[in-house]
This record gives structure tokens, C-alpha cells and sequence, in this order.
């Protein structure tokens, strides 16, 4: 049983399908050679170590792991054993479906059987197709007449009633070994955020759907509130499955007077679907504008002192500076805050998606390549059904709408802590008497604004026009 991006024991149909054989050797393999630049990020692969530790657990501490290259490791280790049958869940990243191909030819030359499962989407992107057999390009036709009009997701299934584990074929390394945790403490802050854990993936999902779930509607929009179910990572690396998060919050609907939120919060696992569907018809999307007429955008020159500022949560833009600052503290970032943040790297500093999508990978625990790429080209609005570029958050607006008491600003930047919440939004603009009783000086233990937001987007708007023209279709002679 190779475990990959299904690191549990409910509803995990290949393990299933393996325990009904008999006695299975549970195996994980760490490929960042196959990966290539998608390899996990530092945020990931500290999450990982505490997945892998937790499945081990699960699994007698029999979990068997190995690192390099998966069809070398999977062939000798049938060869050890005299296993006669190889089985695991899809996963969906260009890298992964090519070298699984490859595998799965190999080994079944080799006379093994081997059998693939779906445990980690509600349905498959091929299933969900247009009448004439293309795929969609815009969410709600597709998730509304595409999935919605499909056969409905698989129930979840039990853990295996019955585990027989193999004992440790004595070539395992130990989990150490993968050198997942970082060498220095950043993690520090993360530790405290998180129970990492098949267990507490389903206990976040309980605590959602009876007590949060309700308001999700609006109160998702709000980052000081605790109305999203922070459900990202677990569902990423597979420790619980979106089955039994679509299941769970129908049943808790049945108790909740607000149709509206069941309906948002289904319909947000139909945008993780999404994403996965672009990513699988179009597997450029993390590298390649999907609309093509963006390639002659003309992003910014010498931005290196900008984005370190948004990196560091240093633009002066105090809820921008807190999106970015929970990010490196947290590994995670509240979702209408990260549409802001993306927005002011794209439009206002107009730095290319592409690096607002690396530091993203590194620092989230729910670095996922399909929603990670498919939402940066969606905020910059060369995506399929992306936000048109011209829609610009502003940050100050977003701010006072969002986070009007300054709530979720003074909690990730405690040096406006003490700023009137007249003003926290946009402190440069605060009288000096009042910046002096709330010990901010503005360019010394708080940064000026990196950019004008009326200027900054005049600027965004005219660098849009260019992606208007369309290129000659003859070529220069």
C-alpha cells in the first residue's frame, strides 16, 4: 500500500482494497527528484513529518519509508517480499500522473497486480465534461451543471475492520532521516497552531460544522472571526478525506436554519475540485498564463526591495503587513486576506504571479499545486473564470470593511497595537499627537506605504491596456 497524499485510515479506498487481500506493507516515499521545482516547500515538509508520524502510529509502527525513486523502491521492495499486488490513490500533478504511468506499466510487466484509487477528489476531471467533451472553463457551469449533475460523491468509508501489517523488511529508514524538520526554529510559532493528526482533522471538521458552520457565509469574510474551517492542510495530505467533509456538513445541515452557508462551504470544496480540474485539462497552469494575451504584460523591473516587503509583512499597509506576517508565523493565511495580499503583489507592485506563487508554496502548510497555481492566476486575472485584472482590492477599504476594530491587524502586528481604531487602517495618516500616544513613528518601528494605492493602480490599469493588443498573426519579414 503506498501511501502518498492519503496519509490516514478512514475512507481510504486503496487501503481498503488492500486490507481485504490480507496482510499489506504500508510504504511512503519521498521523491523530491521526480518533483523537480515542485518539490515541498519548508511549511510542507514540516507538516509532513508530523503526518507521517501520526499514520506510524496508526499503523503498529510499521509504516515502511523510503526516499528516491519510487518505481526502483517499489519493484525491489516486491522482490524482498514476494508482494503480488501494488495499490494507492491517484494524486493529480502533472509529475505524479506521468511517472504513475510509468510505474504502473513496469510493475504489471513485471507480473505484479496494480490497482489505483480515487481517495482524494469528489470527482475524477474527466468525469465532469461539457456536451460536446471539453472541459469547463468556468466554475459554476461546471461545478453547478458539471458535478452537481453527475452521480454523487462516494459515501465515506470505515477504517479496515481487520490490519495486518507487515513487520519492517529491515530497509526502512526512520523518520528522521528525511530531514523534513528545519535546521533552524523557525517553526517555533507554528507548533502551537496546529494538531497535526488524523484525529484532529476529523475534530476540526466536527467543531466546524456545529458550531461555525452556521455563519460561514458571512462571517468567512472576516479574519478575526473563526467562521472558516482551516481544514486546507488535512485535506492536502490526505488525513481527512473531502468525502467526509462534504458528507459532515450535510448532515449538520439537517441542524442549522442558514441554507446559504451549507451551500457556500459546498460549494468552496467544489473550487478545491476546480482546481484540480484545470490543473489535470491543463497541466501548464502552474507555469503558463491561461489566457494567453497576458504573456505581454508588462510586470514591474528591479522589484527585489518590494517583495522582500510583502515577504516580510513590511508595506505599511497594516492588513496586508498582517496577512503576511500570519503566513510566516503561522503557515497558513486566512482566505479573504490572501486574496488582498495577492492583489497588492500583482496590481499595485505588479510583481509577477509567479513569485507571489513560490512564496506561497514555501510557506503554507496547505501548499497545494493545483490551488495554489489555479488561485494566483485567478487573482491576477489570467486564469479560467479568474477576477478580472481591473478589480483591485484595496487594501485601507478592505481593511475597515473586514477588520473594522482592527482585530486580526494588532494580533500579526503588535506595533500598532495601541492605534485608535480610527486609524489603524491606514496609520500614516493619523495626526502625530496621535501616533506619539500609540508609540508609532511612522519609518521607524512601522514602514511608510511601498506604494501610492491611487497611483499604484492608475499604473496597474495602464499596464492592463497593453495585454488588449493582439499580436500580428503574420510574421516579421
Amino acid at each position: 500500500m503506498w501511501f502518498r497524499q492519503d496519509l490516514r485510515l478512514a475512507d481510504n479506498p486503496a487501503l481498503c482494497a488492500a486490507c481485504e487481500r490480507g496482510e499489506i506493507i504500508p510504504v511512503y516515499i519521498l521523491d523530491d527528484q521526480g518533483a523537480g521545482q515542485w518539490k515541498m516547500g519548508g511549511a510542507s515538509r514540516w507538516w509532513l513529518h508530523f503526518a507521517l508520524a501520526d499514520l506510524n502510529a496508526s499503523l503498529k509502527q510499521c509504516l515502511q519509508i523510503y526516499q528516491g525513486d519510487a518505481l526502483t523502491i517499489l519493484g525491489d521492495l516486491a522482490d524482498q517480499t514476494g508482494a503480488a499486488t501494488v495499490v494507492w490513490n491517484r494524486c493529480y500533478e502533472p509529475w505524479r500522473i506521468g511517472r504513475d504511468a510509468t510505474i504502473k506499466t513496469s510493475l504489471k510487466e513485471s507480473g505484479l497486480d496494480v490497482q489505483s484509487f480515487n481517495g482524494s477528489l469528489l470527482w475524477e476531471p474527466w468525469q465532469v465534461l461539457k456536451k460536446d467533451g471539453t472541459p469547463y472553463k468556468v466554475f459554476t457551469p461546471y461545478y453547478r451543471r458539471g458535478c452537481l449533475s453527475t452521480v454523487a460523491p462516494r459515501r465515506p468509508m470505515d477504517p479496515p475492520k481487520t490490519l495486518k501489517v507487515f513487520v519492517d523488511s529491515g530497509d526502512s529508514l526512520e523518520l528522521d532521516n528525511l530531514n523534513l524538520l528545519p535546521k533552524i526554529a523557525w517553526d517555533e510559532s507554528m507548533k502551537a497552531c496546529w494538531d497535526i493528526s488524523e484525529a484532529a482533522a476529523h475534530a476540526r471538521l466536527d467543531e466546524f460544522v456545529m458550531n461555525e458552520l452556521q455563519d460561514y457565509r458571512e462571517g468567512r469574510n472576516f479574519p478575526a472571526k473563526q467562521n472558516v474551517s482551516r481544514l486546507s492542510p488535512y485535506l492536502h495530505f490526505g488525513q481527512i478525506s473531502p468525502n467526509s467533509a462534504w458528507y459532515r456538513a450535510a448532515e449538520a445541515g439537517a441542524f442549522i436554519n442558514n441554507e446559504q452557508s451549507l451551500d457556500t462551504f459546498m460549494s468552496e470544496l467544489g473550487w478545491r475540485e476546480f482546481s484540480y480540474y484545470l490543473l489535470y485539462h491543463w497541466p501548464k497552469l502552474p507555469t503558463e498564463n491561461l489566457q494567453t494575451r497576458f504573456d505581454l504584460f508588462p510586470w514591474a523591473n528591479n522589484t527585489d526591495e518590494d517583495l522582500s516587503a510583502w515577504q516580510q509583512g513590511k508595506t505599511g499597509y497594516p492588513l496586508v503587513d498582517a496577512g503576511m506576517r500570519e503566513l510566516y508565523s503561522t503557515g497558513y493565511m486566512h482566505n479573504r486576506v490572501r486574496m488582498v495580499v495577492g492583489s497588492f503583489l500583482v496590481k499595485n507592485l505588479l510583481i509577477h504571479w509567479h513569485r507571489g506563487e513560490e512564496w506561497f508554496w514555501d510557506c503554507l502548510v496547505d501548499a497545494d499545486l493545483a490551488s495554489n497555481s489555479a488561485s494566483w492566476q485567478w487573482i491576477a486575472g489570467c486564469g479560467a473564470d479568474a477576477a478580472p485584472f481591473f478589480r483591485i482590492f484595496n487594501p485601507i477599504t478592505q481593511s475597515e470593511k473586514f477588520d473594522k476594530q482592527g482585530s486580526y491587524i494588532r494580533r500579526y502586528v503588535p506595533e500598532l497595537k495601541d492605534m485608535p481604531e480610527k486609524y489603524i487602517h491606514a496609520p500614516w495618516l493619523a495626526p502625530a499627537e496621535v501616533l506619539a500616544v500609540a508609540g508609532v513613528n511612522i519609518g521607524i518601528n512601522y514602514p511608510e506605504p511601498v506604494v501610492d494605492i491611487k497611483v499604484s493602480r492608475a499604473r496597474a490599469l495602464e499596464a492592463f491596456a497593453v495585454t488588449k493588443i493582439q499580436p500580428p498573426d503574420a510574421k516579421e519579414v
